[in-house]
C-alpha cells in the first residue's frame, strides 16, 4: 500500500495536469456552445502559444522575469490568429454540413504543423519558470512547487471568470440567445457573426494561454497539438459538450484517473481514461452534465 504522502502527491500532480488540460478544453467547448463546430485545430492553437511565448522570450531578453508578458501576449498573438481564420475562412461553412467543418479544421491542423516545423524548427524548446514563482512548499509530506499551486488556482479562477461572462454580461446574455436561436437573435437586429468571432477569440485565447503556461513544465515539440487534442476531447466528452462546469469536472476526472491509473496499470494507464469514457458514453451519451443536443 502507497504511503498517505505518495497518494497527495499523485493527488496534486493529477489535479494539476488537469487545470493545465482544463483551460484548453474551456475554450474548446465554449466554441462548441456557441458555435457547435468541433474545432481539431484547437491543439494548433495551444501548440501555437507553446511556440510564441518560447519567441517572445527570445526576443524581450535571456531572463526570466518577462515570463508572464510573452505568456500574455503569446495568448494574445494565438486569439489573433482564430480571429483571422474564423472571420475570413471558417464563417463561410456556419451553414455547411459537420463533415465540411471537420475536414477543413484538420486540414488547418496540418498546414499549422508545418508553418511551425518552418518557422521553429523540428527540436525541443524549453521556458524557465518565472522567478516568482521558481520555489516550493511542503504540506503533508509532498513537495509542491509554487508554479503547480498557481496553475491548480488559475484552473477554478478560469472558470468563474467564463460563467460570470456567460450569465452576469449584456454580451453573455446574447450569446446564450444565440445558442438557443441565432436566426431570432439576428432577425432583432444583433450581430450574431461578430458575437461568433468574440467567442472563438475568447476559445482560441484559452488554447493558447494553456500553451504559454505549460512551457516552464514540458518540453515544445512537433506534435503538441495532436497529443493534447485526444486528451481535450475526451474531457470535453466526459463532461458534456458546450457545459463549462461539465467540462471543468471532466478535467478533474480525467487527470486523477491517469494519475492513479499509473499505480494500477502503469503500462496501460491511458486505457483507464478510455475505459471511463466509454462506460460515461453508455451511461450518458451526452457527458456528465450535457444535455442532450436538439436539431
Amino acid at each position: 500500500m502507497p504511503e498517505p504522502a505518495f497518494l497527495f502527491g499523485q493527488f496534486v500532480g493529477g489535479l494539476t495536469a488537469a487545470m493545465f488540460l482544463f483551460m484548453i478544453a474551456a475554450g474548446l467547448s465554449l466554441i462548441f456552445g456557441v458555435l457547435r463546430i468541433l474545432n481539431f485545430a484547437h491543439g494548433s492553437f495551444y501548440m501555437f502559444g507553446a511556440y510564441l511565448a518560447w519567441q517572445f522570450m527570445r526576443w524581450l531578453g535571456p531572463g526570466t522575469e518577462y515570463f508572464w508578458l510573452a505568456a500574455i501576449g503569446a495568448a494574445t498573438g494565438v486569439a489573433m490568429i482564430g480571429v483571422a481564420i474564423e472571420r475570413l475562412l471558417l464563417c463561410r461553412l456556419y451553414r455547411r454540413e459537420e463533415l465540411y467543418q471537420l475536414l477543413f479544421t484538420y486540414g488547418f491542423v496540418l498546414i499549422l504543423a508545418d508553418i511551425a516545423k518552418i518557422v521553429w524548427g523540428t527540436q525541443q524548446l524549453s521556458v524557465s519558470r518565472p522567478p516568482s514563482l521558481s520555489g516550493s512548499f511542503e504540506i503533508l509530506g509532498t513537495t509542491v512547487p509554487h508554479y503547480n499551486l498557481f496553475i491548480i488556482l488559475l484552473g477554478p479562477s478560469i472558470a468563474l471568470a467564463l460563467w460570470l461572462l456567460m450569465h452576469r454580461t449584456g454580451v453573455g446574455r446574447l450569446i446564450r440567445a444565440a445558442v438557443l436561436d441565432r436566426e431570432m437573435l439576428g432577425a432583432l437586429g444583433a450581430n450574431v457573426g461578430g458575437l461568433y468571432t468574440i467567442m472563438f477569440g475568447v476559445g482560441s485565447f484559452l488554447a493558447g494561454l494553456g500553451g504559454a503556461l505549460v512551457t516552464p513544465v514540458k518540453s515544445i515539440v512537433p506534435g503538441m497539438d495532436v497529443e493534447v487534442i485526444v486528451e481535450v476531447f475526451i474531457i470535453v466528452v466526459i463532461g458534456g459538450l458546450g457545459s463549462l462546469w461539465g467540462t471543468f469536472l471532466g478535467a478533474f476526472v480525467f487527470g486523477q484517473v491517469l494519475a492513479f491509473g499509473i499505480l494500477i496499470m502503469p503500462r496501460f494507464s491511458i486505457f483507464s481514461v478510455f475505459a471511463l469514457m466509454a462506460i460515461i458514453l453508455i451511461w450518458r451519451p451526452w457527458g456528465l452534465l450535457g444535455r442532450p443536443l436538439s436539431r
